[in-house]
């Protein structure tokens, strides 16, 4: 069996609006699947002003790593996350490592850190 959990939070989401000409702030979901097959992972989307989103779903293939921007469309399905601030969980079929990684452009010092999710099964 794959090393990491099956079910990952992450409560603090914020993907800042574009502006102007200047690089614009993004996060990124990275996935890791150390497992021998592939896996299916769905997402939860939750916003602090409308209602959440379920059932959202794409693969990360096996002994493979995957990063979904989140200012991006997150599946095939085209799915667009909101700008501003929103929460994430996510499934998967098998145990995964994830984490997000978030670029702050809201300040003269441009920023980049990660934080790792919250793997709870």
């Amino acid at each position: 069996m794959g090393k990491g959990k099956k079910v990952w939070v992450f409560p603090d989401g914020d993907i800042p609006p574009h502006g102007g000409s200047e690089p614009h702030g993004h996060e990124s979901l990275v996935i890791l699947n150390t497992n021998n097959q592939d896996v299916e992972i769905e997402f939860e989307i939750y916003y602090d002003d409308k209602e959440p989103v379920f059932g959202l779903k794409d693969i990360v293939k096996a002994q493979r790593v995957r990063c979904f921007r989140m200012d991006e469309p997150l599946t095939d399905a085209g799915y667009q996350v909101s700008f501003g601030q929103y929460a994430l969980v996510i499934k998967s079929t098998l145990p995964v490592v994830a984490q997000i990684g978030r670029m702050d452009v809201r300040q003269p010092n441009l920023a980049y850190y990660t934080v790792m999710g919250y793997g709870c099964e």
